[in-house]
């Protein structure tokens, strides 16, 4: 089961300081999860510049120019935020029963564990 999945509230636990222009500290909703290359694309984080060739489609529409997107980050280079407390920490799963349809069945949850000083 993964720690991180889309839409998670995550902080970059990471990299330059945002005061040298990183995005250390930095919290984001997670957009896409690529569980092949294990990085997350995280919402306003690892901004990156795209230069793209001038063209010209079919209709003779202009394509082309500079665009800024977010980049994906390594999985582990970001850590789950605690709901209550809005501060990093790990996640543990515990196995509970749920009852749906008068059907008993064990799932996985995931949950917060305790976020201590700084991570």
């Amino acid at each position: 089961m993964a720690n991180i999945k889309k839409g998670d509230l995550v902080e970059v636990i990471t990299g330059k300081k945002q005061d040298n222009g990183g995005d250390r500290g930095k919290q984001g909703k997670v957009l896409e999860v690529l569980t092949d290359q294990d990085r997350v694309i995280v919402e306003g984080v690892n901004y990156v510049t795209r230069h793209n060739r001038v063209g010209q489609t079919q209709r003779g529409t202009k394509t082309g120019g500079i665009e800024t997107f977010e980049a994906p980050i390594h999985i582990s280079n970001v850590a789950l935020v605690d709901p209550e407390t809005k501060k990093p920490t790990r996640v543990g799963h515990r196995v509970e029963e749920q009852v749906k349809d008068g059907v008993k069945r064990t799932v996985r949850v995931r949950y917060a564990k305790k976020s201590g000083k700084d991570l």
